[in-house]
This record gives structure tokens, sequence and C-alpha cells, in this order.
């Protein structure tokens, strides 16, 4: 098909058909049977060509330039129209250059749907796109390049501007979208309008971003947000130049603030929940001349309605903490950028002071409030750091690493608590968990709690993962000797409830030997999987790391591998782990790293497992993971023969003797003599009780009576006129204290004298004189010669008062 551009002179417009370019010449133009590579048809002309090929779009591009002159002459202002018709199906770009006074400013205004800006590089959805260049003088300045469907509305220059329009071949558009206005001088390079309607947000840039910003120039953004809604600006990239008078900044000019206008840095926090329009501008300094540097900026305006919680404040009081942070952000952070169709979180320290994310520091009391219509997007990251200073005074403190209750206390979830621990040259690090204990997460034990403690220490070399850990398991304590960082990480909303038992605790204890040494106290019944650091990837060379295992009372433990070898092998040195039980004379298993590991065996006291790394050969790691189980003590049959037997033996002695005894009484009907435990035996008694001495009277006869020795001939021999009297000795099963035994009494000393004094002692009680009493029966002989007992109402008298009335008779 032919084409035929027919320009008037008046319009001042030229078209020009060259190559695409990158695309070999393979379809040349035909200009009356000549052929042309590219076509330049200037104002006045009619010309008519064809192409001779079928699909031009693919090897030429078009450029129709309009020039408009501003200077010497009136503006054509108004509607841009897309001039001449007619033209072929080509990628085309419209340019209108306008040149212009400074001492006049031009307007560029759009038609709905407005324009939206784009980063260098960035291209328009439907691939119609507008470029805007500010002409000073000979400086061109680039505002911007924006698309269709935005909230940029007005663009005011000051001098020429150069507006380029792009449009692809198959575009249907047939409007430029804006007119041309002339105002006056605004004494700035430019200003452009963005409205704001309802919940949204644009993202703007400084002219020739990301190249500098002009030298000490000026520049506003105008923003009109209805005053029911809340506006906050988020700076998300910049830079400065190396200024050598004034200062870089941007100024705030909010309607009925008392401040007009706010200044702020761009290193600063910039202002949030601004109610309704406000103007943001940025000025530029005198830069260096030899080394300028460069000012940009990249920044965001997010327009919301007020939240219900917005009045809402949150106090997080972290003044008695030391040394920690914590960093309230969206989830994702520090890593993934929201959209800008995403609802934007908000984090206040103050009613102006917003922003994404937000960091408090210890020592300072902080009223947080958030502008976020879902708060379970927002998460907590919170650091604390504990070192030692003075050596004595560390190691007397116990530090608790729980989450405070200022972080806790926040409607928010904590997604990770870092404890930093830095341990002094002389000093290790002990972690502890006292009535909860750790479980080491391995997959045959997977942890199943709300949180989990990841603990790595620092070797010299590299760094030693030292494993994950939740709580509710047979790990007591854990001893590291470098510097420790130990993370805290929550899955689910359980934290909430659970964060009230945390027990870590960590102190400074004095050097251990091995790198790492853990301390596990299993449950009777327990179940514990516990396996070497930086699993799966192997112990770093020359490491030791040793486990202390606690065997219950009453129970036997078992020891087991879960593969038969270490997995390594040596470039230098050995790799040993060594077993030892806690017992006298206990053996010592060794195995180096060419040799099985042992079988499972049986564990009747607490043990040690120890391992030792050498110098790998490249690709192999030492690799280490045991099992240990607990039973209930095996009972050996010969020891429950041995009790049974000696329990019959006891047994058939006691009756043995029991019958022996039964069988006496029976034949001898003795005599019963009846210990008093009460017996003072070193009490005085009643002078001239016995007036013969000790040879006359028969006090010095002992008064128990063996129970195998009768004495009744005996008393035959001495006084025939009384029955022999038989008594039974039973042996004393009282308390025996720890004093010696006390002298007899008085009267039955050998060398007794009467007193001649008259004065009497004190008289003794009946309990007193009663050591021994005997229970004996009258004879059947004594009853037929007629004696008769003088004391009716008792039989039991006592040995000594007998012996008593007897020397009255005689």
């Amino acid at each position: 098909a032919s084409f035929t551009v027919s320009l008037r002179a008046v319009d001042n417009i030229t078209v020009t058909i060259k190559p695409r370019p990158g695309v070999p010449p393979s379809c040349p133009i035909w200009v009356k049977k000549v052929i042309r590579a590219e076509l330049k048809i200037k104002p006045g002309e009619n010309v008519t060509f064809t192409f001779a090929c079928s699909t031009p779009e693919k090897h030429f591009i078009m450029e129709i330039q309009k020039n408009i002159d501003c200077v010497s002459g009136p503006c054509p202002f108004g509607e841009v129209h897309l001039y001449p018709p007619g033209l072929p199906r080509l990628n085309r770009t419209f340019l209108w250059d306008v040149k212009a006074s400074t001492k006049a400013g031009l307007e560029l205004k759009f038609s709905t749907p407005w324009l939206r800006q784009i980063e260098p590089g960035e291209t328009c959805p439907d691939f119609v796109s507008y470029r805007i260049d500010s002409c000073i003088d000979a400086a061109t300045v680039n505002i911007g390049t924006f698309c269709r469907n935005g909230s940029v509305s007005r663009v005011k220059l000051l001098g020429g501007v150069v507006m380029a329009l792009r449009l692809p071949w198959d575009s249907p558009l047939t409007a430029s979208g804006f007119h041309i206005a002339n105002r006056a001088s605004i004494k700035r390079l430019c200003i452009i309008e963005s409205i704001l309607k309802g919940e949204s947000s644009v993202t703007l840039m400084s002219p020739n971003y990301p190249l500098g910003f002009p030298e000490d120039e000026l520049m506003t953004w105008q923003f009109v947000v209805p005053p029911n809604m809340r506006a906050s600006v988020f700076f998300h990239n910049y830079s400065l130049s190396n200024c050598e008078r004034k200062e870089e900044r941007v100024e705030y000019y909010i309607p009925g603030s008392p401040s007009n206008p706010e200044v702020f840095k761009l290193s600063d926090s910039q202002p949030a929940n601004i109610a309704g329009s406000f103007n943001l501008s940025l000025q530029g300094c005198d830069q260096d001349a030899q080394n300028p540097g460069a000012l940009r900026l990249l920044f965001q305006v997010v327009v919301q309605h007020p939240q219900v919680d917005e009045n809402v404040t949150h106090l997080v009081d972290l003044s008695k903490e030391w040394n920690m942070t914590v960093t309230i952000h969206l989830e994702g952070w520090p890593g993934r950028v929201p959209l800008p169709s995403e609802p934007v979180c908000l984090i206040c320290k103050d009613p102006r002071s917003c922003d994404r994310v937000q960091t408090l520091t210890s020592g300072a009391v902080y009223r947080i409030s958030f502008l976020c219509k879902d708060l379970s997007r927002l998460r907590v990251t919170a650091e604390k750091g504990i070192s030692c200073v003075d050596l004595r005074w560390c190691q007397r403190k116990v530090y608790s690493l729980s989450v405070p209750k200022a972080v806790t206390q926040l409607p928010i979830r904590l997604q990770k608590f870092i404890w930093k621990l830095l341990a002094p040259d002389l000093l290790n690090i002990e972690i502890t968990s006292p009535s909860l204990k750790l479980q080491q997460h391995v997959p045959e034990q997977r942890c199943n709690t709300s949180y989990s403690y990841s603990v790595v220490s620092a070797t010299p070399a590299a760094e030693l993962n030292v494993g994950v850990f939740c709580p509710g398991g047979a790990i007591e304590k854990i001893q590291m000797r470098n510097n420790v960082t130990i993370s805290l990480k929550t899955f689910g909303k359980g934290f909430l409830n659970e964060s009230h038992h945390q027990d870590l605790k960590m102190s400074f204890v004095p050097h251990i030997k091995d790198e790492c040494m853990f301390s596990v106290s299993p449950g009777p019944r327990a179940k514990v999987y516990l396996q070497a650091p930086n699993w799966p990837y192997g112990l770093p060379p020359y490491v030791s790391i040793s486990w202390y295992v606690a065997v219950p009372s009453e129970r036997v433990a078992r020891l087991g591998f879960s593969k038969d070898r270490v997995g390594v092998t040596c470039d230098m040195g050995r790799a040993y782990v060594n077993i030892k039980e806690e017992a006298p004379g206990a053996e010592e298993i060794v195995r180096r790293e060419d040799e099985f590991l042992p079988g499972p065996r049986n564990m009747y006291h607490d043990f040690w497992v120890n391992v030792s790394n050498c110098k790998p050969v490249e690709k192999t790691q030492l690799t280490l993971q045991f099992w240990v189980t607990f039973a209930d003590k095996p009972i050996d049959l010969g020891v429950i023969l041995a009790v049974v037997a000696g329990a019959g033996v006891l047994v058939a002695i006691g009756l043995t003797v029991c019958c022996v005894r039964k069988k006496k009484k029976k034949s001898q009907s003795p005599m019963v003599g009846v210990y008093n435990a009460n017996v003072n035996t070193q009490a005085p008694v009643k002078r001239g009780l016995f007036p013969k001495g000790r040879k006359a009277n028969e006090s010095h006869v002992y008064a128990v009576i063996d129970d195998a020795m009768v004495y009744g001939h005996l008393l035959k021999e001495s006084n025939g006129s009384l029955p022999p009297e038989v008594d039974v000795y039973r042996p004393f099963d009282g308390r025996v204290g720890s004093l010696p035994p006390s002298p007899p009494p008085l009267s039955f000393r050998k060398d007794l004298k009467c007193s001649s004094s008259t004065e009497e002692p004190p008289l003794v009680t009946d309990t007193d004189l009663d050591t021994y009493t005997f229970a004996h029966q009258k004879s059947e002989r004594s009853e037929d010669s007629g004696e008769k007992n003088e004391n009716h109402g008792d039989t039991s008298t006592s040995l000594l008062e007998n012996e008593e009335e007897e020397g009255s008779a005689e």
C-alpha cells in the first residue's frame, strides 16, 4: 500500500522514517521509483511512498517533531493533537519542542487517567510512555518518564520543554492526552502535582534520576490529599552530593502546621500521618567542582484511611535493658520489598514519625501505635548482647535468657530474639535449662514446640553450629569455649502462652577442655537422640565434643550408635570416639576413625561419650549420632536364692529357740524376773536397812538367774525351811547409752561402815529399790506344813525384802 503525507509549512512539523535499530535493511522505501533507506518529509512537502515489504513495522520507526516558538511569537496553547493524519502504522514518537523564556512558565496538564512515573529502563504495560525534558538555556534536564494511569495531573516547568510521546505501531491512541498552558514564572526547576484519591500510593523520583539532581536547584512536589485521609512519606533510595556551600535538604509545607516549612535531612525519618494536602521540596547545594557527587532521591507517598487503633498506644519500656534493640517490621523484612499494591502497615513512634520499619534501642521508653489494618503482617526481631567486663563479678552472676515482657506484650508476633554472648579469654559460656531441659532437634526426634533455640559457637577457624534445641528434653546444660549466638525462633501463635515458662539461663564458667560439652540427665523412661554439632556437614578439624549422660538410679542405660563408623578419613592426626563409665575400675572403650563403633551396650553408671576430630581428607567429614534408652536393672537370681535361703535359716533358728523355751517353761514352771527400766542404780538407801555386814547378809548374791541354771538346791543347804526359788533370765533389749555403766549402790560395797550420825538421808522410793522383782510360787510342801503368807494381796515380793525379814527374825 502507498502512503501520502502532506505537511503544511505553518505547522512546522517534520516527519522522519528511518530503519529500526538492530534490524538489517531488507525492506526499502520506494519514492517515485527511487529506493531509499530513510525518508524525511519537511514542512510544506507532500510525499507519496510505499514499502517493499508487507510488515514495515518490523523494519522502520517514525518520528514526528513539531517545533513551537513561544519566545518570538504567540504560543499555540490548548489541546495538543496528533498531527498529521494518515501516517503508516509504525512504532512512532511524537516530539513537541517548545521554546520559552525562563521568565515565564509552561504547564503541561494531562487528561485523566493522568500519569505514573517509572524508573529508567522500566516499560509501561501498554507500551505508551511520556518523557518530559526541561530546557534551560543549553542545559537539558530529564524531569521523568511516565506511563498512563497514575496520579500525576500537571507538570509546571521553567523555560522550554521537550515533550515526547511514544506509541507502538498497533496503538489505537488518537489524542495526545495533554494541554499546554502559559503560566507565570515558578522560580524553580519544576513543580509536579499529584492527586491522590482514596487509599493509594505514588512513587516519584528527582529529575535526572538515577543521575544527579542539578546543582543548587529547587523543585517541588504538590500532593493533593482528601482532608479525611492520612499521608506518609518514605525515602527508599537517596544519595548526597559533596557540597561546598549550603546543605541539601527537604522542606515540607503542611497546612495548619505551626512550624512551616518543616526542614528535614534526607537521612531523617520523614513525616507520616499527615492529614490532607502538603508540599514537598528538594533543595540542592553548590557542589565541589572536583568531586561533585550526585544528589538523587526515590521516595513514596502512601495515603490511607485513619486507622481505628491509631490513637491506641503500646508502652515499650526498655529503660532498664542494656545493649538491646527491638525492630518492628513487615514479614519478610529485609529481603522482601512490599509491592506498591499491597496495603501499607506503618509503625509510629509518635503521631508524625511513622515508617514501615522502626528500631527501638535500650535505655528509653516508647509509645508505639500502628497505622495498619492487619497487624498479623508485622513481626518483631530483637537482639541483646551480653559480655563480661569484671571477671570476678561475672562468675557469680546468672543471666536469664528470656524474652522481656516489653516485647511479648506487643500485639505482634515475635519472629526472632537473638542473644550474642561474648566470653572473655579466661572464661567460657554455659547455658542451662534447669526445669524444662532441652531436646536436640534431630530427624528421629523432631521438635514440635512453638519455639526453638539455634545455638552457634564461634571457633577460631569457623562457626560451629551446635544445633537446634527446644524445651522438653534431657539436656540440662551446654558448655562452650567461645562466643555464642543463640537465636530464639517462634512458630505460630503458641509462644505467647509458653513464653511465661522460659527457663533458659546463661553464666560464665571456668575454662573447659572440649570445644563443647553436653550434660544429659534423662528421665527414667526416656529415649534420647544426640548428634554432634555441625550436622550433617561434619565437625571442624581438631574439634573435641563430650557428652556426660547421667543414668537414673535403679535403671540401666543402653547406648547405641546410628552408624557403624564416624565417616571421616584423616589427612593428619587421628579421630577418636571414647566411652567410659563413672565407676571404679571401669574399662574405657576407644575407637579410631578406621574402626567400627561398638554395638549397643548396657551402661550401669553415669558415663562419658567423647569424640575428637582430625584434619579430614577433602570431601569427608566426621558425623556422629547416638541414642540412649533406659530399662529396669535386672535382679541377680543368685542374690534372690541367697536371700531366700538366709531367711529360711533365720526362721528355722527362731522356731527352734521358741520350741526349747516353751518346753523348759512348761517343765520347770520358773519364776519370771521383770526388769524395771526406770531404776536409778545410784540412788542412796536408808541406813539400817541392812544392819549386817556384807559377809553376814546375803546381799552379795546376784539376783539375776541364768535361764539354764536353777539354784534351788543351794537354798536348801543354807536353810531347809524355805522352798527353792526359781527365776528365768531375760536378756536386756532396751536402749543402750553411750555412757559407761553406773557403779552399784553403796549398800552393796564391801567396806560399808555405819555412820554415827543421827541424821537420816532422804527416803528412797519404791521404784528406786525395786530393781528386779521376781514372781515366785509357793510349793506344795509349804502348803502342807501350814505356812501362811503374810501378804495376801500380792504374791510378788522383793528378794531383798525377804533377806531383810530373815535378818530381823534372827
